[in-house]
Order: structure tokens, then C-alpha cells, then sequence
């Protein structure tokens, strides 16, 4: 499997957040500048997981991961929870923040729902670490059913192009530099 410059980069930090939470020690010069971040998620208040797998089934009941009756999964770079009815959730990213998606926030925010039923709030950050710039996304609880359709409706709407084996040209940021279909009219490489 091909991995980028940038991909290696991001794992890289992925093992070296969850080793240096889990069992302090040294940080890699590439990351030495996130040791602050680092310490505040370490000493927060409440339990800190990293890269914590999670399922929820089509109903919204917690799985685990790779569960067969999965509807969906995730992994959260870090979550913390407490008995607190607020969580958080974050997530590296080495990409660029022009590509910032939150609903990745809003998918994590389901799944800390069915796992941690006492949760009625998730702050969700994406933390775009070589811009050093920040996205967020909060998710109250009341808003678990309009997510829940939204995602199904996508859902449905993937599904539906897969049985119909019928996948219209839609253009996006990866476009131009790393699509394979070199058919697509928005395909950069040509």
C-alpha cells in the first residue's frame, strides 16, 4: 500500500500521542511542539483513550469494533470522558485545513453517544497540526436524530449508486493530483 510523505508523517504523530499518553517519555523531535498539547490532553480531568475503536449499529446501539452488525465505526485519535455529561473528541490531521470536514466530529459524536449513554455533549476538535489551525465542531444530543438521518439518507444514497453500479463524475479536492480515473473529466493528471 502506497503511503504519501505526508501520510507517514501522520501516523508517526498518531503512535507518538498515544505512546506519550499512555506511557510518557520522550517525543520525537518532529513532534516536540506538540508537548503542550500533549500534557493538557494527558492531565485532563476524566479518562483520556487514544485511537479508541468504536461501532454503533443502523439503530444507534453501541458495538464493538468490526462488530458484523456494524452500521458504522470509527476510530477517535483521542476521546476523554469523565462523569461528566460532556466528552471530547479529537483528531489529528496533516492534510490541508481547505479540505476541513466535520463530519468526521459529527460520526464521532454518535458513536461517544452510544457508548457513553450519560453524554448529552461532545466538543470536537480537528487540529490541522502543520497549519497549526483548528476546526470545531460541538454536537449536543438533541441533535442525534437529525444526524442519524442525515447519515442514512448518505447512506442510502451510496448504496442505491452501488446497485445501480452508477457513480456520476463529482469533483473534489483530490482530484487534480491523486484520482485514478483518468476517464473523469475533473481528473488532473491526464
Amino acid at each position: 500500500m502506497f503511503t504519501s510523505p505526508r501520510g507517514d508523517y501522520g501516523d508517526r504523530l498518531h503512535k507518538t500521542a498515544e505512546a506519550y499518553i499512555h506511557y510518557g517519555g520522550s517525543i520525537d523531535a518532529d513532534f516536540e511542539f506538540l508537548r503542550p498539547t500533549l500534557d493538557v490532553l494527558k492531565n485532563s480531568r476524566g479518562t483520556c483513550l487514544t485511537e479508541h475503536k468504536m461501532g454503533v449499529s443502523h439503530n444507534g446501539d453501541a458495538l464493538p469494533w468490526n462488530s458484523n452488525e456494524r452500521w458504522f465505526q470509527g476510530i477517535a485519535d483521542i476521546v476523554i470522558t469523565s462523569d461528566s455529561p460532556i466528552a471530547k473528541v479529537l483528531d489529528f490531521k496533516t492534510g490541508d485545513v481547505r479540505y476541513a470536514d466535520t463530519d468526521q466530529l459529527e460520526l464521532m459524536a454518535l458513536l461517544i453517544f452510544a457508548h457513553y449513554p450519560h453524554v448529552k455533549y461532545v466538543k470536537g476538535r480537528l487540529l490541522f497540526v502543520l497549519s497549526q489551525q483548528i476546526r470545531d465542531r460541538n454536537v449536543d444530543i438533541k441533535e442525534k436524530d437529525r444526524l442519524y438521518q442525515k447519515y442514512r439518507e448518505r447512506d442510502a444514497r451510496r448504496l442505491g449508486a452501488i446497485e445501480a453500479n452508477n457513480f456520476p463524475a463529482k469533483e473534489s479536492g483530490l482530484c487534480k493530483k491523486h484520482c485514478v480515473v483518468l476517464t473523469c473529466p475533473h481528473n488532473g493528471r491526464k
